[in-house]
């Protein structure tokens, strides 16, 4: 039986968005059927047996909407095993060093029982929307900073723990 994985996420000006676009398809390629979703559009997470969510840093904060899927799905997660991502530093750190989670991951995790997270570099251009992001173009601190080589590194180590366990019963 191929697992159905959701790769949900919550992406302010699309970064996000790609990075869970990347996640799905290196889940895919592992034999997984792995669909990436924005958060709020999910109305059933219990379909799924595993969850990946994702947000963007803003102002050092996730996002309303993962906050939200958290809370609105746990009870469907409760039995499925569920990984956390953020996207958002605007250098390399997030590739040198681990980063530690926001406090909304934070509590996402906890009240997820989330068996991970991971931060991954972001992306900021021109034409992004929202005063801090503007703010952060006009001071030179725009740049793409994703590293697709870790986030299907990290997709790819989730594909392997998932097919030592098998089914995940529902």
């Amino acid at each position: 039986m191929t697992m159905n994985v959701l790769v949900a996420y919550a992406t302010k000006n699309g970064s996000t968005a790609s990075i869970a676009r990347m996640i799905a398809e290196a889940l895919d390629e592992q034999g997984l059927r792995a669909e990436a979703r924005p958060a709020a559009e999910v109305a059933d997470a219990g379909a799924y047996d595993a969850v990946i969510l994702g947000s963007a840093l803003y102002a050092n904060r996730w996002l309303p909407d993962a906050r939200q899927f958290a809370r609105r799905h746990q009870s469907e997660l409760d039995a499925r095993p569920v990984w956390l991502f953020s996207s958002g530093p605007l250098d390399a750190s997030a590739h040198e060093r681990d980063i530690p989670p926001v406090r909304g991951a934070v509590r996402a995790g906890h009240r997820l029982d989330a068996r991970q997270h991971v931060t991954f570099g972001g992306r900021l251009e021109e034409g992004a929307s929202g005063w801090i992001a503007r703010m952060l173009l006009k001071q030179g601190r725009g740049g793409d900073f994703r590293d697709e080589g870790q986030i299907r590194s990290w997709a790819q180590g989730i594909a392997a723990e998932l097919a030592t366990e098998g089914a995940v019963e529902r």
